[in-house]
């Protein structure tokens, strides 16, 4: 999903810094008392609700179906598609079938002509979709016959399917425009369970009950995303009655754990918060420096006072329960070790404690976006920690349009992380040959034996080798951090208690928009 990443990766991709009016986002507090109508605080607003430019590539888009999506427990299922994929070809063919008689929101039927098109078209060199490299592994998509879908890959790629909760979008209305700027980006036609009724930027996105969608209509006939990007301002609107649900940090959430009317949710995420470090920067550029900030942080502290325990030290990318996760990295502050370095590379300490070598003070500015407490709190405590250390951090906080050009030199404290395999993540956020792509690879890390790592984990269909070419890439970033990873953060939802059938899945960066318990809103049902 193409946001400026929320509080976000993902990472993300734009996130709305301006405070929304707090007026009701829909005509009134009322409006969020029926069972049948929901108004949900978050805090972004996609960039566009096209597919075709990155919205709901990793699923829960409401407005559009891809050929699978996860369920609660992240199990890929067939949607448009009738059962999951026929494999063949030692991994290098993908066949799906169609579910028979899917219509677009429009009364058009869904065809195969509609898949082909939507890949190719993100595909396109020509097309501004910055999430295309994650697609790298397709060298040809067809139709077969009526209702089949057949993807050849350059290589075999062992997570192909998850890439497949793409959303699929209809050829003869987006085929007719320009993707990067046609009218579809804004007023999207797809097969969800909802239609898009209103979007006022900066301020809600409104939806309706698509009453013809092939799954059955759901039961929740509109809901808002009223876009709020101030926590404290979330909090005192969900307070007041104003909204139903909200996303909040964890200090805003706890205020409301008595509260008998409303319910908390907690979701464990792979999203984390990191500090990026520009190459080009003379300062976060130079290795010692680097490895000398991530001795110098204190992970727990921050899990412990910023996040009041809701979340867990990032020791690198992958979260310390993953499967996949090098349980040997894990590491302590260690502020000897991080003097000692910079001793040894010529950080020598200077005027007010701050290290200085060939003239050059070890400084260098560090951006969080505005209204986004807890990032704003982890910024101030990297900064104490830095400066233990010798090194000075100025923090600054700015709107995503400020930082967006900055962030090639200066640091800016970002969070990322996808689930579904280490490859969805990973390679955007390091490989060298997408520094500077965007959002993506921010600090334009370049490091060979991290790019082989990636390559043989996008490339291998052998667990073993592919697990191997993980456990070195978190090594090597431990030798060459990049970022100075800090927490694995949950995300903690607050709701009013009058539906049943919500869930929280393990979740990604992004949250607040297409994850949270509202992920799944088209199966909630009234509470008896």
């Amino acid at each position: 999903m193409t946001t400026r990443r929320i509080q976000g990766a993902a990472v993300t991709a734009a996130m709305v810094t301006g405070v929304a009016a707090c007026s009701a986002p829909g005509g009134g507090a009322s409006e969020g008392k029926s069972a049948g109508s929901v108004v949900i605080g978050v805090g972004s607003e996609p960039d566009s609700l096209s597919p075709l430019l990155g919205y709901g590539k990793d699923g829960n888009s409401k407005i559009f179906d891809g050929l699978l999506a996860r369920d609660a427990a992240l199990k890929l299922k067939p949607v448009l598609a009738t059962a999951l994929p026929k494999v063949g070809d030692d991994g290098r063919t993908y066949t799906y079938t169609l579910r028979d008689g899917v219509k677009f929101s429009d009364g058009e039927p869904l065809t195969p002509a509609d898949v082909v098109f939507t890949y190719r078209t993100v595909l396109d060199a020509k097309t501004n979709n910055t999430s295309k490299s994650e697609l790298d592994a397709i060298k040809e998509v067809r139709a077969s016959g009526d209702d089949e879908v057949v993807f050849t890959l350059k290589y075999p790629y062992a997570p192909f399917a998850g890439r497949t909760v793409l959303p699929i979008v209809p050829e003869h209305i987006a085929g007719k425009q320009d993707p990067n700027t046609g009218s579809f980006n804004t007023k999207p036609v797809g097969t969800g369970p909802y239609v898009l009724a209103g979007w006022r930027k900066g301020e809600k996105l409104t939806f309706k009950a698509n009453p013809t969608y092939w799954g059955g209509a759901p039961k929740v006939k509109t809901f808002t995303m009223a876009v709020i990007a101030d926590d404290n301002v979330r909090a005192t609107r969900l307070r007041s009655g104003d909204l139903d649900g909200a996303i909040l940090p964890p200090n805003l959430a706890a205020t409301f754990r008595n509260d008998d009317g409303r319910r908390t949710y907690d979701a464990k995420s792979y999203d984390f918060r990191s500090v990026t470090l520009p190459t080009l920067n003379e300062v976060t550029g130079d290795r010692a420096v680097r490895q000398a900030l991530d001795a110098a942080v204190d992970r727990e502290a921050m899990v412990d006072k910023i996040l009041d325990g809701a979340g867990r030290p990032a020791y690198g990318p992958l979260p310390t329960d993953d499967p996949w996760f090098a349980p040997d990295i894990k590491r302590a502050q260690d502020l000897k070790k991080a003097k000692r370095i910079l001793d040894e590379a010529g950080w020598k300490t200077g005027a007010g404690g701050i290290r200085a070598k060939d003239g050059r003070r070890a400084a260098f500015t560090l951006l969080y976006p505005s209204g986004d407490k807890v990032r704003q709190d982890h910024a101030l405590a990297y900064a104490s920690d830095a400066k233990k250390a010798g090194i000075d951090v100025t923090v600054e906080s700015a709107t995503w349009e400020v930082i967006e050009p900055r962030m090639k030199n200066d640091a800016v404290l970002a969070g990322f992380g996808s689930t579904g395999d280490p490859d969805f993540g990973l390679y955007t956020l390091l490989h060298s040959s997408l520094a500077g792509d965007g959002f993506n690879n921010m600090g334009r890390y370049d490091n060979p034996a991290v790019d082989r790592a990636l390559d043989t984990g996008r490339r291998s269909q052998v667990p073993a080798v592919r697990a191997a070419a993980y456990d070195t890439l978190q090594r090597e970033l431990v030798k060459d951090p990049g970022y100075t990873f800090l927490t694995h953060i949950d995300h903690l939802y607050v709701l009013a208690d009058r539906w049943a059938g919500l869930t929280t899945q393990l979740e990604p960066h992004e949250h607040g928009f297409a994850s949270g318990p509202w992920w799944n809103i088209a199966d909630w049902q009234p509470k008896k």
